[in-house]
């Protein structure tokens, strides 16, 4: 066998326990024999096993309770059952209860090592399957939103409290915010992590091709439906359905999903067996639902029931004080995933990337730390090698005024340019506030008040 499984035997015949110990280490498992129930209850929370075999008749505790103690507290490890005193009965009734097999005394030395076998192997695939678990958990659990403003911990604050329910998840924001890292993270904190995550995107598909995507199709139910398959809906059964960009439903699709939503149920296309699943929908927009709603291109009844938790996103320019925290998190991905020297922005560089207005967000930033690390030849990453967007002051107040909404309220207006034009006086003067005042053309006490009054960290 490619690796040595661990069998736990447990029978009160000290006798019997020996010869089965002999025969399992001369097959290369290693193997632990215990004759006390209670004694091997204890080794199993200490140490790591792949199998149970207990014997069914035990005086203090039967193989019966054994099972269930074992199954409740590691539902992952097989059990076999032996007995000497075998019935139809006894084995339904272990067997209900989660028992991997049930063997009866006397057997062949070859019945008992087939059933061994194979528990292994399924114990085996349980450990694959629980590592790849917590790879998943690591890679999206709620550890990696990076940030610590306030907006940020107010996100997390509402991952927390949405995961372990089975309300449907309504996340919003601008592009490039991080809707589908929270998506997952809301996941794999939740009761459903052991379950299938599944993502789709609404805008990606014209509407015929994303109902059979969603809902699946049967065989011969369109020109190229050689063979029945299912959709995202059957995929995600237990686990949770991701449906990015929900605003670009067309109102057919909008009109089903009401309905799996209210019912649990749909049929495929071309279908007419309803198919029942248990999912959790979580979905996400950068668009206004609400506004759509008034202007009728997405229906009410489906924004109420999409609409029961909602995850607002903050845009990156309302988080500065995360930026460097992102660049270190950006740079230690990518230097891992390439396998590449480290590098550092300089002090100058980071303040430039704090100050810039960031219209594409995180996604945004994640490629432009991504291209210095990659094209710049040194260890430091200067300003000089920043895009020319970010360096350009006339860039940075062309985006800062492309971000302003279509209506414009004019005191409002002047206030988010007043504020982009003291984040750029500060990024030039390396955050000492007597120059960036001086660049300005005020005083340092009024510097200090538009700080406060604009909530701009400038030290």
């Amino acid at each position: 066998m490619s690796e040595k499984s661990h069998i736990l035997v447990l029978d009160d015949e000290k006798n019997y326990l020996l010869v089965l110990q002999t025969l399992l280490e001369d097959e290369g498992y290693t193997v632990t024999a215990i004759s006390d129930p209670e004694t091997a209850l204890a080794f199993l929370s200490e140490s790591e096993v792949d199998v149970v075999v207990t014997d069914m008749k035990m005086p203090k505790v039967t193989g019966r309770e054994v099972l269930q103690r074992v199954k409740k507290s590691w539902p992952y490890i097989p059990v076999l059952i032996m007995t000497a005193f075998g019935s139809i009965e006894s084995a339904v009734e272990v067997m209900k209860y989660g028992a991997f097999d049930y063997i009866t005394k006397p057997f062949s030395n070859d019945e008992l090592l087939l059933s061994i076998h194979n528990a292994a192997e399924l114990a085996r695939a349980h450990r694959r399957y629980r590592l790849l678990q917590e790879v998943m958990e690591e890679r999206y659990g709620v550890h990696k939103i990076v940030g610590r403003s306030r907006a940020i911990r107010d996100v997390l604050v509402m991952v927390d409290r949405a995961a372990p329910s089975r309300s449907t998840v309504l996340i919003t924001g601008e592009s490039g915010t991080g809707k589908e890292l929270v998506a997952r993270a809301i996941h794999y904190t939740s009761p459903r992590k052991d379950k299938p995550f599944v993502s789709v995107n609404c805008m990606a598909l014209n509407p015929g091709v994303l109902e059979s995507e969603l809902f699946g199709h049967e065989k011969g139910s369109f020109t190229g439906a050689v063979a029945m398959r299912r959709g995202r809906f059957e995929q995600a059964d237990g686990g949770t359905l991701f449906l990015d960009e929900i605003a670009e439903l067309t109102p057919d699709l909008q009109v089903k999903l009401l309905r799996v939503l209210q019912e649990r149920k749909f049929e495929r296309v071309g279908g007419g067996e309803e198919i029942e699943v248990d999912i959790r929908v979580v979905a996400a927009t950068n668009k206004d639902l609400a506004a759509l709603v008034e202007k009728g291109t997405f229906r009410d009844d489906l924004y109420y029931r999409l609409n029961v938790v909602q995850v607002p996103l903050p845009p990156l320019r309302e988080r500065r004080e995360d930026i460097p925290l992102l660049v270190a998190h950006f740079v230690e991905k990518v230097v891992a995933d390439n396998n590449m020297p480290s590098k550092t922005f300089s002090t100058e560089a980071l303040n430039y990337l704090t100050g810039y207005e960031w219209p594409g967000n995180i996604r945004q930033l994640e490629n432009v730390v991504e291209s210095c690390l990659v094209l710049v030849p040194g260890s430091i990453i200067e300003v000089d090698n920043l895009p020319a967007e970010i360096r350009d002051e006339e860039s940075q107040f062309k985006s800062a005024v492309d971000l302003l909404p279509v209506q414009l309220d004019l005191a409002d207006t002047l206030e988010k340019i007043e504020a982009a034009l003291i984040r750029r006086a500060l990024v030039r003067a390396d955050l000492v506030q007597v120059k960036a005042a001086e660049y300005l053309g005020i005083s340092k006490s009024l510097l200090q008040y538009k700080l406060k009054k604009y909530g701009i960290t400038g030290h």
